[in-house]
């Protein structure tokens, strides 16, 4: 078998077909909560904290030449090293929205499948006539005469 056969079988396969819809859903869903945590959830929660901006939180960790801005784009551009912490929070934040919610889908299909009765089990089925007249010839001899 050549390698583009095994990989055609490889690549139609349902679980690499699931998990390539998997990645785009899930691409796709992260950039929706990393707007809803850089839009809506840091602008007030730097304004609770004294108006701060969490991307421009950073640390210098190297000489700054002369005529450099203070902004972590113009340090970083400068070739500056600086740790950014507040790009960290900013990602952990994300982090933990995404995995609470994610917590919560699993949380309700689970109890969605809870929910679901189980089917029946089926009536067996009705023996066939020659076992049912086996069945009653047995019965009448082992009747006391």
């Amino acid at each position: 078998m050549g390698i583009a056969q095994e990989f055609k079988e490889f690549a139609v396969k349902g679980n690499v077909i699931d998990l390539a819809v998997g990645v785009i859903i899930g691409g796709a869903f992260g950039k929706i909560v990393d707007s809803v945590v850089s839009d809506l959830i840091m602008p007030v929660v730097g304004l609770v904290f004294g108006r701060l901006d969490f991307s421009n939180l950073f640390l210098v960790l190297g000489a700054v030449p002369p005529g450099t801005a203070s902004t972590l784009d113009a340090l970083k551009k400068a070739g500056v090293p600086v740790l950014a912490y507040g790009n960290f929070i900013t990602v952990a934040v994300n982090f933990l929205i995404l995995a609470f919610i994610i917590f919560m889908m699993v949380k309700q299909i689970n109890r969605l499948k809870r929910q679901t009765p189980a089917p029946a089990p089926a009536a067996p089925a009705a023996p066939p006539e020659d076992i049912v007249l086996l069945r009653e010839i047995r019965d009448s001899l082992n009747r006391p005469r």
